[in-house]
């Protein structure tokens, strides 16, 4: 039988470890480039940018509308790594806490 108290002791728990990983998030890194590495970005868990490296040879006036478009794509890569490792970090901190009942999707609560 279903104990729903049970089930609301496990959603609190649940939300208590999410909160938990989500503020780790800051912690963790990930690095996006571009241009065969010309230009590197790293990201946190909150795809936040913590640091960019330009490569001198593209530091020439006539190489500005090709260097920002590297860097949009490096942070956007960067970006798109930090989210994939969000998730599975969010993923491992709640492993095994819900109970798999079907019909109900508790992918929302990943983030």
């Amino acid at each position: 039988m279903f104990d729903m108290m049970k089930m609301m002791g496990k959603v609190k728990e649940v939300q208590e470890k999410m909160k938990l990983a989500q503020e780790s998030l800051v912690h963790v890194s990930a690095a996006g480039e571009s241009g065969g590495g010309m230009v590197k970005a790293i990201v946190n868990g909150k795809k936040q940018l913590i640091s960019i490296d330009i490569d001198s040879a593209l530091l020439k006036q006539e190489d500005k509308e090709i260097l920002q478009d590297l860097i949009v794509a490096a942070i956007n890569k960067a970006a798109e790594e930090a989210d994939v490792i969000a998730k599975e970090t969010l993923k491992k901190s709640t492993e095994g806490m819900l109970p798999n009942i079907p019909g109900m999707d508790f992918s929302s609560l990943m983030g």
